[in-house]
C-alpha cells in the first residue's frame, strides 16, 4: 500500500474540491444578478430605464464594511434611494477625503435630507479598538475609536461584561462619529442655508435584524461646542 501516493490523491481531491466550491461561488454571482435582473423586469419593465435615468436619495448612509448590514435591506428601500459609503467600524473623521467626498456630493449635489451613522452590535472593528492586539495598517484606523473609549472612559470602565462593553462603545463611537460630521464645514454650510438637514445615530441588532434610533438627531449647529461652531459670517 503506497501510503504517500493516497496522500498525495487526497490533497488533489481536496483541492479540486476546494477549486470547484469558489468556481460555483463565482459564478453563482453571475447568475444571481441575472435572477435579479429577471425579477425586476418581470416587475415593470422599465425598471432598469428608470434606474439608469439618474438617481434621487434623500438619504446618505454611513455604515461598516461588514458584509451582514448592507443598507438597502435593512431599510427596506431599492436602489437609488439610499446613497452609501461604508468603512471600518463606520468612523467618520476629518482626515478622511474619501468620506468627506461622498459627504460633500450628498449633501451639495444630491440634496440629502438625513445622514445616517449606522453601527451594529457585535462590530469587529469596535472589538479591535477595544484589544491590545496589533493587526496591521488597521490600527491606525482603529486608534479613533480608542479616542472614542478615552473620551468615555468613566462610564466604559465601570462596565464588566465584556460584551456590554462592546455594545456599549458600539453605541458611543456611533455617536461621536454624528457629532463629527456636525462639526464638518459641509454639513454647517449645508445648515446655513436650508432647515431640512439631518443627522441621525443607529445601531443594527444583528441578532434581531432592528434598528436602534440612538436619540442624537441634530439638526443645527446651536448645540455644538464653541470652538467647533463656526462663525456664520466666514463659513463660506
Amino acid at each position: 500500500m503506497n501510503v504517500g501516493n493516497n496522500n498525495k490523491d487526497i490533497v488533489e481531491d481536496m483541492d479540486n474540491t476546494v477549486k470547484q466550491g469558489q468556481k460555483r461561488g463565482y459564478e453563482e454571482l453571475l447568475q444571481g444578478n441575472r435572477d435579479w435582473v429577471q425579477r425586476e423586469l418581470n416587475e415593470d419593465p422599465d425598471y432598469f430605464t428608470k434606474l439608469a435615468s439618474g438617481q434621487e436619495p434623500d438619504v446618505l448612509w454611513i455604515g461598516c464594511s461588514d458584509s451582514r448590514v448592507p443598507a438597502n435591506q435593512v431599510t427596506n428601500t431599492k436602489p437609488g434611494q439610499v446613497f452609501v459609503h461604508r468603512n471600518i467600524a463606520n468612523v467618520c473623521v476629518h482626515s478622511d477625503m474619501n468620506m468627506l467626498s461622498v459627504l460633500d456630493y450628498a449633501v451639495n449635489v444630491l440634496k440629502v435630507k438625513h445622514v445616517i451613522v449606522a453601527g451594529h452590535y457585535g462590530c469587529g472593528g469596535v472589538a479591535a479598538a477595544l484589544s491590545n492586539k496589533q493587526y496591521g495598517v488597521i490600527d491606525n484606523w482603529l486608534r479613533h475609536i480608542k479616542d472614542v473609549y478615552r473620551l468615555h472612559s468613566n462610564e466604559l470602565n465601570r462596565i464588566s461584561d465584556e460584551k456590554k462593553k462592546l455594545n456599549r462603545l458600539v453605541e458611543l463611537n456611533a455617536m461621536e462619529q454624528v457629532y463629527n460630521l456636525c462639526k464638518t464645514t459641509i454639513v454647517q454650510n449645508a445648515w446655513r442655508e436650508r432647515a431640512d438637514l439631518e443627522i441621525h445615530g443607529w445601531v443594527i441588532d444583528l441578532g434581531t435584524g432592528l434598528v436602534k434610533d440612538l436619540g442624537v438627531t441634530v439638526k443645527n449647529s446651536d448645540n455644538l461646542d464653541k470652538v467647533f461652531a463656526l462663525d456664520k459670517s466666514d463659513i463660506k
